[in-house]
């Protein structure tokens, strides 16, 4: 649709990774509430809304522009089945190929792509930056999630960082650095093998780091999905989550894995996920196999 206009509306938080990607012609964005932009964007008169949300906020604001619409299916029925019966009635299908259901109407098409992530040149990190030891590559580890359940136990991070023989970048935001500066001070583990990028850059810093690294070691989070869009070789680790959700790595490099305990009664516990294991035994996580992680980093 080359005559169209294309709005973004999103939370401040995300701003920056919108605001790079270039093909928005205005950008909205919001700290909670839709009530902060919604009498500017009944002023734009939309002749259409792509909703890929399709929740509680975004109904609101089709309830209050009362332009034509399209979501795509959220699937929440059959995640709960899945849940709580374990009845699975999830098609094999990513999660990216359902937001196309969003645009069908403007006959959008996907174009079997990876995904995009644009760096501004300024936000590029230079290596040379990095310690010497971290100039001829290294393993990126994405150590946190928005939640726990979602995330390896500081122990088995510090043992999986024992046994990498490359030197180990571990990646976050502000609320891994007390995680990461636990794992980085380590007496188990060389001073100089890792270095603790968390909370120390902006997203596009974190994104330039992943871009550069060798492989990436990651939970079920925002850079797992950037890695997808440089097809970086990923091992995606999974808690109490599953992949069947559609969330897993879209079209990453040819030497990626999925990570997961398979055949536990009480995964997956949660579509999204806890701030501790309901069972307190966090086999989902406690028993995923290090050696085979070392083997595909090797």
């Amino acid at each position: 649709m080359p005559d169209a206009e294309v709005h973004y509306l999103t939370k401040k938080a995300f701003l920056p990774v919108v605001q790079a990607i270039g093909h928005t012609d205005k950008i909205y964005s919001i700290e909670k509430d839709i009530s902060e932009v919604i009498d500017s964007l009944k002023n734009e008169a939309y002749d259409f809304i792509v909703d890929l949300h399709h929740n509680l906020r975004t109904m609101q604001v089709k309830s209050a522009l009362k332009s034509k619409s399209a979501a795509f299916p959220k699937l929440n029925i059959e995640k709960w089945l899945m849940v709580n019966l374990r009845i699975n009635r999830l098609p094999n299908e990513h999660i990216v190929d359902r937001y196309f259901e969003a645009v069908k109407p403007l006959g959008i098409k996907n174009d079997e792509q990876s995904l995009e992530y644009h760096i501004p040149p300024a936000e590029e990190i230079d290596l040379d930056t990095l310690p010497a030891a971290f100039k001829n590559g290294y393993v990126g580890f994405v150590i946190g999630a928005n939640h726990y359940t979602k995330q390896l136990p500081t122990h088995k991070i510090i043992s999986l960082c024992k046994k990498i023989d490359e030197p180990i970048v571990l990646l976050g935001g502000k609320t891994d650095e007390a995680k990461a500066n636990t794992i980085a001070n380590s007496q188990q583990l060389i001073a100089n093998s890792i270095y603790n990028a968390c909370g120390k850059y902006t997203i596009h810093g974190s994104a330039s780091l992943v871009r550069q690294a060798d492989k990436i070691i990651t939970h079920d989070t925002g850079l797992m999905h950037i890695a997808s869009a440089f097809k970086k070789d990923i091992i995606s680790v999974w808690g109490n989550t599953i992949p069947e959700f559609g969330m897993y790595p879209y079209k990453p490099g040819p030497d990626s894995h999925i990570m997961e305990v398979k055949g536990l009664s009480c995964r997956p516990c949660s579509k999204i996920g806890y701030n501790a294991c309901p069972k307190k035994h966090f086999k989902c996580m406690e028993q995923i196999d290090e050696q085979k992680i070392i083997e595909f980093i090797k």
